[in-house]
């Protein structure tokens, strides 16, 4: 089930299409709430996203490899269901292990199929995804009473595509972040013991944060597995202990604004800001329009950066065609071309004035 090549429609020989312009004549145009309302009931009802895909996985200096991903095209049909209601409903997912693979590899082969085999698939997705992380948590705490080499975790973040709707779900440390006319939009939270939100969840259900680390063991807060370690989990009590498996989840809408989402394991994100991946996608997608290509370039730089993790980058594009260059026009002045990053830090300092 695991696809590591992209998904993608065959250019024949145009080559890759020079990247059009999007002019901002203002500054605020950037903004989603300074937007009008006609142009965003213009990029609502007028745009279906085109979606493309492509992985890329690494293992880094690490001794094993742990990181693992899948791209479904179509979910149901992926696990011998018939599409519901012609609604094709494609589905993305990384996940990084710790401890052994088995756990990522449990969660990568059985998640899809608990998902689409709930009552409420595909009419309350949101509801559907958070019982379906915890569901197959249970399901490996069962195979680990009886394999207890099996006795591994991992963390999980996956992304739905249906219609213009995009759904992530995350729990761990995995990230995903959208690129909206080259600006970065962060689509999951780290969960991580320094977080303040879920430090004080974790302590209000008797654990403690040692050093950064649950109960001092884990990195992260939030996790499917880790049933050999003591007074995380409870089996007769599904999310009652302090490493949940229950993700968090986002929704939103799609427009022609979006542009790609990457889906990175925490060893990229150790070594790049969102901004900073949004711009080096958004640069060699010009370059070639190749996703899958993209997300290998994406973890070669990481280890050039000095990354020492797995590295796994998911990369979901939503236009065939390459991501526009973006350029501010202000009265009386020379049209300038500014990069993403650029953009967004003008805008930190005006908004700071």
């Amino acid at each position: 089930m695991c696809v590591d090549d992209a998904e993608r429609l065959d250019f024949g020989d145009a080559g890759v299409e020079k990247p059009a312009e999007i002019t901002l004549p203002h500054m605020e145009s950037v903004c989603e709430n300074t937007t009008t309302a006609d142009f965003k009931q213009s990029n609502f009802a007028n745009f279906l996203p085109n979606v493309r895909s492509g992985g890329w996985s690494d293992i880094g200096s690490r001794q094993y490899m742990e990181d693992t991903h899948v791209c479904i095209a179509d979910l149901a049909k992926s696990v011998g269901y018939p599409t519901v209601d012609t609604e094709v409903v494609s589905f993305y997912g990384v996940f990084d292990g710790h401890g052994g693979k088995d756990a990522a590899h449990f969660v990568r082969d059985n998640l899809p199929r608990v998902i689409v085999e709930d009552a409420d698939f595909p009419l309350e997705l949101e509801k559907v995804v958070s019982r379906s992380f915890v569901q197959i948590d249970n399901q490996f705490a069962d195979k680990c009473s009886h394999h207890r080499a099996l006795s591994s975790g991992t963390t999980a973040l996956t992304a739905m595509i249906f219609g213009r709707s995009l759904l992530v779900a995350n729990a761990g440390d995995c990230r995903a972040v959208l690129s909206r006319c080259g600006i970065a939009m962060e689509m999951s939270t780290d969960h991580r013991p320094c977080s303040l939100s879920e430090k004080l969840r974790v302590e209000s259900l008797g654990a403690y944060v040692d050093d950064g680390y649950l109960n001092g063991l884990l990195g992260v807060t939030r996790a499917l597995g880790d049933w050999h370690l003591e007074g995380m989990k409870e089996a007769d009590r599904p999310g009652a202990g302090p490493l949940s498996a229950e993700p968090e989840v986002k929704m939103t809408t799609l427009t022609k604004d979006d542009e790609f989402l990457i889906i990175g394991s925490d060893g990229i994100w150790d070594v790049y800001s969102n901004q900073n991946a949004v711009d080096f996608a958004r640069r060699r997608l010009q370059e070639h329009n190749d996703v899958k290509l993209c997300c290998k370039e994406i973890v070669e730089e990481a280890i050039r950066r000095g990354a020492t993790d797995n590295l796994t980058a998911v990369l979901v594009s939503f236009h065939l065609v390459v991501p526009p260059q973006i350029r501010v026009n202000r009265p009386g002045r020379v049209a300038r071309s500014i990069s993403a990053d650029g953009l967004n830090s003008l805008r930190v300092l005006l908004g700071s004035q």
